[in-house]
């Protein structure tokens, strides 16, 4: 499989986007107004405990207080990798473990999304090329991806050799077949960035930053290593000559396959990108069988319906809803990845008689998903046939970033039909002239209803003007939503 990675930077934003088999898969998208916190450390004061749900809000001097849980106060190895040691602790009460007021060194692992606070860890991991350094720990961890036992003891002996009682490592999968002067050199540089961090801590007394991550273009070129990249192109000379100087440095491996894009045509023109994020704004997914799918994010979950459209088949029903299954597992899987869909997730499958066909669906969604680099659990086919799924969440989705909630329906997602409002309208004039004493009534609406008023609904309006004596009169407000209307009384 090719992979290409293509990063557009501008003064005010940074975009990436992974191209595999020339089909794009992911995007991420970083602005200089609301850039990306996740990794970040911070000492931050601890503004309230809630017992009840073991948990504290901490300000880290951000717009909203970030939440930490109890469970995320004791050490784990919660990182990127899996790993073959993973120390597990009890937890304890919440009120045992901070108090109000307190000062505590905290690392973001959610950004803030919506309307919750980010989420944060005093379990502090600082990646680099090939180490994770744990300043908490004390053991030595091997990413589970590198299989040989031989390479596994190779690696963990010569990272023992830097474990004190300042922290331990976990080796990252990159780190297969590399050199122990690479190791060394990655295993001091990340004490000495802790040890700055550690100082840094000793002179502030006030919530404050006291790390932070790499931009997106260094991130991301620091998170793909080890990945079997064809080619990273990058549009700007500035940001191709700072990542040419960070990957001779840190990642070599990465620096042959960088290269800088002058061509006159975006670059996210290349693979047509610009298109496909276009696509992964709407609800309605084409298969390319005929079926489609309907996507939609709500603050709880996000939901998936598979549908076979226009597709007919050629055998039987029972074959073609099997085969507009398995098409549309792969067509899943790649818009999770795309819009970057996490937590709870529920896929409305088209119902099968056949249980071979269910697990063959199942089977197939779980080979899709294999691809992705967050992390997914799929819990299996649930009472009603529907398929039950989480996905790791770290940032907000594509829609989050790129979008707005629609001023005229609130988010919604639909508006009260002109009559609806015309009847609202009748209704509110015959409570106002019932509550006080008007000569007249001046009615100010949107272009549609007030159309309505005076052509489809002109008999209602009479009905009306007679019922209660008095004349209304139509005036249209074209700045007005269809929903939106104003009685004035004269």
């Amino acid at each position: 499989m090719s992979s290409e990675l293509l990063i557009n930077v501008t003064p005010s934003e940074s975009r990436v986007a992974l191209i595999e088999n020339g089909v794009l898969q992911e995007v991420q998208v970083e602005r200089v107004g609301n850039l990306g916190i996740v990794g970040n450390i911070y000492l931050g004061k601890v503004s309230r405990v809630l017992p009840g749900m073991q948990a504290a809000f901490v300000d880290i001097g951000l717009e909203k207080a970030a939440f930490l849980h109890a469970s995320d106060i004791v050490s784990s190895a919660s990182i990127e990798e899996d790993v073959d040691e993973q120390p597990v602790k009890k937890v304890q009460d919440i009120r045992e473990l901070v108090k109000q007021g307190q000062f505590i060194m905290v690392q973001v692992v959610k950004d803030p999304i919506g309307t919750k606070g980010a989420r944060l860890t005093t379990d502090i991991t600082i990646p680099s090329r090939y180490l994770v350094f744990m300043p908490d720990a004390t053991h030595v961890g091997v990413s589970q991806r590198i299989e040989t036992e031989e390479e596994r003891s190779r690696l963990k002996n010569i990272v023992a050799q830097y474990n004190d009682e300042n922290g331990g490592f976990i080796v990252r999968t990159a780190a297969e077949g590399a050199a122990e002067a690479e190791l060394k050199h990655d295993a001091e540089f990340l004490k000495k960035l802790w040890q700055k961090i550690v100082g840094k801590r000793r002179k502030t007394s006030k919530a404050s930053i006291l790390h932070e991550d790499l931009t997106l273009a260094f991130r991301t070129l620091r998170d793909y290593v080890g990945e079997d990249m064809e080619r990273i192109r990058v549009d700007s000379k500035l940001t191709y000559q700072q990542l040419k100087s960070f990957t001779e440095e840190f990642v070599p491996q990465l620096s042959n396959t960088l290269e800088y894009y002058p061509g006159e045509r975006p670059i996210f023109d290349l693979f047509d990108v610009e298109a496909e994020i276009q696509k992964a704004l709407h609800r309605k997914v084409e298969l390319k069988s005929g079926g489609y799918l309907i996507i939609d994010q709500t603050e709880a979950m996000t939901t998936v319906d598979v549908n076979t459209g226009a597709f007919v088949g050629h055998r039987n029903l029972e074959e073609t809803i099997f085969n507009t299954n398995v098409e549309a597992t792969s067509a899943i899987a790649r818009q999770l990845r795309l819009r970057n869909l996490g937590g709870i997730i529920i896929i409305d499958f088209i119902d099968m008689i056949s249980d071979e066909h269910k697990r063959r669906v199942l089977h197939s969604l779980e080979a899709a998903l294999a691809k992705d680099r967050a992390k997914a659990n799929i819990n299996g086919l649930s009472a009603l046939g529907l398929v039950e799924m989480t996905r790791k969440r770290t940032r907000e989705s594509l829609e989050h970033i790129l979008c707005d909630v629609c001023p005229s329906c609130s988010g919604r997602g639909s508006l009260k039909t002109v009559e609806t409002v015309c009847y609202e309208i009748l209704r509110e004039i015959v409570r106002v002239n019932r509550a006080y004493e008007a000569d007249k009534f001046m009615v100010y609406a949107s272009a549609a209803v007030s159309e309505a008023l005076v052509n489809d609904e002109y008999h209602n309006l009479a009905e009306l003007e007679l019922f209660i004596g008095k004349q209304v009169s139509i005036q249209t407000e074209n700045l007005y939503s269809q929903e939106q209307f104003d009685v004035v009384m004269m």
